[in-house]
């Protein structure tokens, strides 16, 4: 998690709780193209999409003024092809985003860009991984893609912002690798969030954990995820999302879900959806509320905006002080040895 004045986490953690309490979105995702550099198999998108629609900066100021999140994820699609991606970040930021997540698959991120964007107002970059090595190219179906990764991420977390966590979607394919990207983070001087795969996108049940041995290496793999967490600074998920996430995986559901109150999506041409595997359009969330979440009994997903903004309110609060040190007083942590080894024992590479 990125690191952030004493002020801003306070102002941050503030601006939640109200969203909270008067039912206004913790969190908005702003799909800002469906154009995408990789064509990966766990996704719905992929290529260029010729004369997409799309808004512009005063557009994405006035929506967020209007929907006022605590927070803000810039997604697609791959962001970074939008060439007026930072005067949008910027605009999200000044429309009242307390906290600016900007989710890439890392084609286009340089030195120079990422600057640019930290300057223009991302908090937090979340890059995807996969794989710990050379695979994540053929899963995103872009040759060369791991070591642009593995050249460009330790670079610039050395530059000391802090602000860099891999994002990976836990699948049959890696869920054996689960602590080998942990490992992959430390290496790098980068966090790393895990989230669930769900078969909404594409309809392909394959990568879904569903046999015995897929949950106990998932059950297995959390519980040193956890041992970690209590040793190391570099695992960002909560505790409890990591038990929900084993949980989903378990029953095959996760119920209430809460989109289109608590998060929701805004698409390039500036209609809003409930959430991106439910693309029905509203004109307005006043709409969507009416419309879509009384009786929205969608249970197929827990994906990460899910994940974090659904937490109840005494979880939020019981969370604060760790959000506090990692985001003000962002703790020593890269120059320290691992505390705890992985085992061998699990099945899990390691």
């Amino acid at each position: 998690m990125a690191s952030v004045s004493l002020l801003q986490g306070i102002k941050l953690a503030v601006k939640g709780i109200l969203n909270y309490v008067a039912n206004r979105p913790m969190v908005v995702s702003y799909e800002v193209t469906l154009s995408c550099n990789c064509n990966c198999h766990h996704c719905d998108l992929g290529g260029v999409i010729k004369d997409e629609k799309q808004i512009g900066p005063e557009e994405y100021r006035a929506l967020t003024k209007s929907l006022k999140p605590a927070a803000a994820q810039i997604s697609g699609g791959e962001p970074l092809l939008r060439k007026d991606i930072a005067s949008v970040v910027k605009a999200i930021k000044e429309g009242g985003a307390r906290y600016i997540i900007l989710v890439t698959n890392g084609v286009l991120l340089t030195e120079d860009r990422y600057l640019e964007l930290r300057e223009a107002g991302v908090n937090q970059f979340s890059v995807s991984l996969d794989f710990p090595d050379e695979r994540h190219d053929e899963f995103r179906q872009h040759p060369g893609l791991y070591k642009r990764l593995e050249q460009t991420l330790p670079r610039l977390a050395r530059l000391g912002y802090r602000d860099i966590i891999l994002n990976t979607a836990i699948t049959k394919a890696n869920v054996r690798e689960i602590l080998a990207l942990v490992r992959r983070a430390i290496e790098w001087g980068v966090d790393i969030s895990y989230s669930a795969y769900t078969p909404l996108r594409t309809g392909n049940n394959g990568y879904c954990l569903s046999t015995k041995e897929d949950l106990d290496i998932l059950r297995r793999a959390i519980d040193e995820l956890l041992i970690l967490k209590r040793h190391d600074a570099h695992l960002t998920n909560p505790e409890r999302t990591l038990r929900e996430t084993l949980r989903f995986f378990e029953q095959g559901y996760m119920p209430n879900c809460k989109a289109g109150r608590r998060f929701l999506v805004v698409m390039p041409d500036g209609s809003l959806v409930p959430c991106s595997l439910h693309r029905n359009r509203y004109a307005s969330r006043k709409e969507m509320m009416e419309k879509f979440s009384p009786t929205n009994q969608c249970g197929g997903c827990y994906v990460a905006i899910r994940s974090y903004s659904e937490m109840s309110l005494l979880n939020h609060v019981k969370n604060l002080p760790v959000y506090i040190c990692h985001m003000v007083f962002h703790l020593e942590r890269f120059s320290k040895p691992l505390a705890v080894s992985f085992r061998s024992t699990t099945g899990i590479h390691g």
